[in-house]
């Protein structure tokens, strides 16, 4: 199927168009300034803070998270500076390519977020994204969070009911493994692998997952408007 058969892109958001692993290391620096800690051990510490433990709505958990990262890594901690780094997603800039490209995406496909972040973190992040999305989906309106499929089947049914789109209509795009391609390419919805940290090693502040091959696969969102450009 060539991408401009599709009509709905649907989006994971944070991690894919906002670059939190930047967003969140900017706030550690701001506030350990004399921390001898490298940003990949603290992406690796937060990532294992997000995989464990009684984790709750997203970004509320981030207090919960600095709670756990700051004694291991010999960091400030209080519930201000925890309560901050939570605040801090206001801030988290979007990657470089994000703007445009969705920009320029909007010209051929609906537009849908599937967010695992809360409704209020979301409405931060579109107006960094400069209001792009004809449908927002947060994880307050699916009750659930990737990759629990149930998130998949609402989004399904809200744009559906919205513009009468079915699921082969639908092409998936996200940068995590664990949260998105996986399970979306085993729910038989097309797939596009947006991989951000191509040219970096590990992980950074994503769970780690097997690799699962999706359909389509990009190192930058900017390629597959390239792509759709060019008539793949």
């Amino acid at each position: 199927m060539k991408l401009t058969d599709f009509k709905v892109l649907t989006f994971d958001v944070v991690g894919t168009l906002i670059d939190f692993e930047r967003g969140m290391l900017n706030y550690l620096h701001a506030v350990a300034k004399g921390a001898r800690v490298s940003d990949e051990d603290f992406l690796a510490a937060y990532r294992q803070a997000r995989k464990s433990g009684d984790t709750i709505a997203y970004p509320d958990d981030l207090v919960r998270c600095w709670h756990v990262i700051a004694p291991v890594l010999g960091l400030p901690d209080s519930d201000a500076i925890a309560q901050g780094f939570r605040d801090s997603v206001v801030e988290w800039p979007a990657f470089s390519d994000s703007v445009e490209a969705l920009k320029r995406l909007r010209k051929h496909f609906r537009l849908v977020t599937m967010t695992n972040a809360q409704t209020w973190a979301l409405r931060h992040f579109a107006a960094t994204l400069e209001q792009p999305f004809d449908l927002e989906l947060s994880c307050d309106n699916a009750l659930c969070e990737k990759p629990d499929a149930r998130y998949f089947a609402y989004a399904r049914g809200r744009f559906e009911e919205k513009w009468g789109y079915t699921q082969a209509d639908n092409l998936h795009v996200a940068q995590s493994q664990y949260h998105d391609i996986g399970i979306s390419m085993r729910l038989g919805i097309a797939t596009c692998w947006i991989e951000r940290r191509h040219a970096q090693k590990g992980s950074g502040g994503t769970i780690e997952s097997a690799i699962t091959k999706p359909d389509y696969h990009f190192h930058t969102l900017a390629e597959l408007a390239n792509g759709i450009e060019a008539g793949r």
